[in-house]
């Protein structure tokens, strides 16, 4: 008889609670083809971890006698003695992959949180991370976010800590300024972006913390950006914009299936961390709006970004590491960084920016499988005389250009300082710059590598590089001053300052082939499961 089985077209599923299940519930699923014959596919018989009976069911695919219906009745009876007659209750059950799985679990409605869309969420989620703060050292905690519109202002992460988002729930940034406390400026930089002084704390916010996930099943955040960009642009503001996440002095942190819409500024801000994931994003902003970058780990060490789409207004991924004498004297570089696997556009900014704010230097980047479309510049690195700092040991292959203003960018005059302060003898170490595998189409200008004058940007590698250009790119496809290095299989033919090696040197440019530690970090399959009356 299984030899008779296979594959149904379009089969339907059905899942029926152990404790509600009874024949009448059956009839409108089952499918008759004629009097005293049942089509009905056992093989696809299976109990879920709620064991509830789920069946899958076929038109017009097998036909059992009268008998199958009595070894259902005799599953049914099995599978729902002992239990309680009451009323069914609705059941929120879901695994997913993180790094850490936890003991105690709640969800914001426990706590009086209301998805309406209207009602403030803030002391709802600020209650219910308190609560679950309690089991930091007895397995941890994870707050689920059920459906619905969760209106909210700032609320901080606790260690050893799950915040997971359903899929259709979205976490609405309060526009009221008085749910955004204010805080000081990052030490590294010594002022806000925005403004000289404090800063708005950011929505999703922890510091001090280790063995966080903020996850879900591709729920969203969505800042509700609007009103900061036009208090922004009429320079309203008293301090720095919000961030969407931002967790800072903390190790062990996962950012994972989330979709990311209008920041107010920045979107994940990891900083002065280690061991950060940051996984299956999606972040989307208008192309127009200020600042709103991607994904900005700054002053971090083992990072791994991967498998991202990002529409910004600004780069898509920033990597930053303290702004002129204050991150000089902070002193905390961003390094071991992993980046794969990105989607970018941005029309007016970079897929990939090292700097401006690189004064603790950056070290050891390796970006691969990228893909940028209608973006202004590929891979830029941005600074000027007062950074000080470094960048160095950067290495891109795998990446894929379609309509771009340049394909390589470095500015040595970006400028921008926090303030008068900085030291002009202060001047940035760029070398051991790798670029290879590359292909790019509809590109205005191929390369514009502009090093300091009496600090030339040196160890500039290009290899295996297909550069078509525009039909109204630029006579002059390339323009270098101030910088050192070779060449090789670039078409079209690099400035002289990128000395042609020969086909025979194509494999000329580095990518470290041995693994980072954050490569290492395993996820594991954790489960959720909450009941509601």
């Amino acid at each position: 008889m299984m030899g008779l089985w296979r594959t149904p077209p379009k089969a339907q599923v059905t899942s029926l609670p152990f404790h509600s299940i009874f024949l009448s519930s059956l009839a409108p699923q089952i499918w008759f083809h004629r009097p005293k014959a049942l089509l009905f596919d056992v093989h696809h018989f299976h109990w879920d971890t709620k064991k509830s009976l789920c069946i899958k069911f076929s038109p017009l695919q097998f036909l059992l006698p009268k008998m199958a219906m009595v070894v259902l009745l005799v599953l049914v009876l099995l599978c729902t003695n002992g239990v309680e007659s009451r009323k069914a209750k609705n059941v929120d059950s879901f695994e997913y992959s993180a790094i850490s799985c936890r003991a105690q679990s709640a969800s914001l409605a426990d706590f009086g949180g209301v998805g309406d869309g209207t009602t403030s969420n803030t002391k709802a989620f600020q209650a219910a991370i308190q609560h679950l703060s309690q089991y930091d050292s007895q397995g941890g905690s994870q707050l689920f976010v059920p459906a619905g519109k969760w209106l909210t202002g700032s609320f901080n992460l606790t260690s050893h800590f799950t915040l997971y988002l359903h899929k259709d729930a979205v976490l609405l940034a309060s526009q009221d300024e008085n749910e955004w406390p204010v805080i000081d400026p990052l030490p590294s930089y010594g002022r806000g972006r925005d403004t000289a002084g404090g800063r708005f704390i950011s929505l999703i916010f922890g510091t001090n913390l280790t063995d966080v996930v903020v996850t879900g099943g591709n729920g969203t955040i969505d800042g509700q950006g609007e009103l900061w960009w036009q208090k922004f642009h009429k320079g309203e503001l008293k301090y720095t914009r919000p961030y969407l996440i931002e967790i800072m002095f903390s190790e062990n942190i996962q950012i994972s299936n989330l979709t990311l819409v209008n920041s107010p500024s920045w979107n994940v801000h990891p900083v002065y961390s280690s061991n950060v994931l940051v996984q299956g994003l999606t972040i989307l902003a208008p192309v127009t709006s200020p600042n709103t970058d991607g994904i900005n780990p700054d002053s971090c060490t083992n990072t791994r970004i991967e498998d991202c789409y990002i529409v910004s207004g600004d780069d898509c991924i920033a990597v930053k590491s303290g702004w002129d004498e204050y991150g000089i004297a902070f002193g905390m570089p961003t390094k071991a960084l992993v980046i794969r696997r990105l989607t970018c556009i941005s029309p007016f900014s970079a897929v990939i920016a090292l700097g401006s704010e690189m004064s603790g230097g950056i070290q050891d980047v390796r970006a691969e499988d990228i893909l940028a479309i209608n973006t202004e510049s590929g891979v830029r690195i941005k600074t000027a005389v007062g950074r000080g700092g470094f960048v160095k040991d950067i290495y891109v292959r795998g990446m894929t250009m379609k309509t771009m203003k340049y394909v390589f960018w470095i500015a040595g005059d970006y400028g921008s300082h926090a303030d008068d302060g900085y030291d002009p003898n202060a001047l940035p170490v760029i070398q051991n710059i790798n670029y290879h595998d590359m292909v790019a189409e509809n590109v205005t200008m191929a390369g514009k590598l502009g090093g300091i004058t009496g600090d030339p940007f040196t160890g500039i590698c290009i290899s295996n590089v297909t550069i078509t250009m525009a039909k109204k790119g630029k006579k002059v496809p390339w323009n270098c001053t101030d910088i050192a290095g070779i060449s090789s299989g670039v078409v079209p033919q690099p400035c002289e300052l990128l000395a042609d090696q020969g086909p025979e040197k194509i494999g000329a440019c580095n990518f470290p082939e041995e693994s980072l530690p954050v490569d290492n970090m395993q996820l594991q399959l954790c489960s959720y499961r909450g009941k509601y009356l």
